[in-house]
């Protein structure tokens, strides 16, 4: 389970309640705006959610490359939940 920048608490709530371990992922900017996204945790042939709301252009663009960084990272599937609040 995978959280997104602007979902961290309510991925947080989300692993609590499964009683399962936020994994460590890290986004964020090169020094030219370029946004960098790093998996710390192995995924190969894992089953991978993410948790990250849509509510601008910036988080829309981070959960795309999130799956594209899992994606080559060999997750066997991915699957997103984006929330609507």
């Amino acid at each position: 389970l995978f959280s997104g920048p602007s979902s961290i608490q309510l991925g947080s709530d989300v692993a609590n309640l499964l009683g399962v371990p936020l994994s460590d992922l890290t986004v964020g900017n090169f020094a030219d705006g370029e946004t960098s996204v790093n998996v710390h945790n192995t995924v190969r042939g894992k089953e991978v959610f993410i948790v990250n709301s849509t509510n601008s252009v910036d988080s829309l663009l981070e959960l795309l490359l999130m799956i594209s960084c899992l994606r080559r990272a060999s997750a066997k599937n991915i699957t997103a939940v984006i929330p609507y609040y």
